[in-house]
């Protein structure tokens, strides 16, 4: 299976890197990409990922949605979440019938992809290394994270090792789990707190070393761990992260370390700020805040856990995406209120 080409469907920090990477390796890839600047530029000039982690530049072969032809075993999700479902309804007619789709995408896209593609053609994916795209041809690679596939329903298959073994072309380090809903619900509590640090103008690292915050933080990581809990998943942590510092009956000592933990590891990223800080700061556009948190207050939600710092979020990161907010220092502190 490996020989046969991968669909990689949207070309941005996530999609773009992988395809640069596996055409450089000589895994056959296809690019789509709704952008048709950034279509051309990848296969007529390369695209180009810079950065301290390595810098190159690779044609990849590249097409808009409409070009595509032909059905693929494998095809790569990397829209961002709230395009969801319009990029399925335009990928599936090209999904084989024993082919599957891997989300790798943050928040909780598996299901929206089990429901319309069917459970045993999804597979799920956690990623966390810092990325960002700069214009048609360019993406910035800030540093490495963790990498981790698995299927929705825990098993090892040998689809899973395939893929496996292509995530390690990219990632040395990936790792190949049976529980990927562990890792992308402790994905969700960082993300979480990510979307608190988009709400000023200062950098990851800058927001997490802030003492006056930690309480924002604090108390967004236990709303999403009482969540998991209700629904049963026990999240995993990665890159310093841990999701069990937020559980109920931590300790707040350890909360403060896992806070401090996590500034000491955005401080050595040369990507200073959240992809979210630059769809609302850099191109003025809707950020993933309900697929990606949203979510989490629905099923918290249905399962009577209260979320009032997470829902207070939402609503903020609404107000800046409408224009009735602009991100300050003040913002990040109506959270507290």
């Amino acid at each position: 299976m490996r020989d046969e080409p991968i669909l990689i469907w949207g070309g941005g920090a996530i999609g773009g890197i992988l395809a640069a990477y596996w055409a450089r390796a000589g895994v056959p890839v296809l690019l789509v990409d709704i952008v048709s600047e950034h279509v051309e530029a990848c296969r007529a000039n390369g695209l180009k990922i810079e950065g301290p982690v390595e810098e190159f530049t690779q044609i990849v072969p590249s097409a808009t949605p409409d070009e595509v032809k032909g059905v693929y075993k494998c095809i790569v999700l990397a829209v961002k979440a709230q395009a969801t479902a319009t990029a399925l309804k335009q990928l599936l007619p090209h999904l084989a019938p024993d082919g599957y789709i891997l989300s790798a995408q943050n928040g909780l896209n598996e299901i929206a992809i089990a429901e319309a593609a069917g459970p045993e053609r999804t597979m799920g994916c956690f990623v966390n290394y810092g990325a960002d795209w700069l214009g048609p041809g360019q993406i910035l690679y800030g540093n490495r994270g963790a990498v981790v596939v698995g299927e929705i329903d825990g098993s090892i298959r040998p689809r899973t090792d395939d893929m496996f073994a292509r995530l390690k072309i990219f990632e040395p380090n990936a790792v190949l789990t049976d529980n990927i809903w562990g890792y992308l619900w402790g994905k969700l509590a960082y993300g979480a707190m990510l979307f608190a640090t988009a709400l000023t103008p200062d950098s990851m690292a800058a927001n997490f070393a802030d003492a006056e915050r930690f309480e924002i933080f604090n108390r967004l990581g236990r709303e999403v761990m009482t969540t998991a809990r209700a629904h049963k998943i026990v999240p995993i942590g990665f890159n310093g992260f841990d999701p069990e510092a937020f559980a109920p009956e931590a300790s707040i000592e350890r909360s403060r370390e896992s806070i401090a933990a996590l500034a000491r590891f955005n401080s050595t990223s040369a990507k200073t700020h959240s992809g979210i800080w630059r769809d609302l700061a850099i191109r003025k556009r809707k950020t993933e805040v309900d697929p990606q948190i949203g979510i989490i207050a629905q099923l918290a939600n249905a399962s009577g856990v209260p979320v009032p710092t997470l829902e207070k979020l939402v609503a903020l990161i609404h107000d800046i995406e409408d224009g009735r907010a602009q991100q300050s220092s003040d913002l990040i502190k109506a959270l507290l209120r």
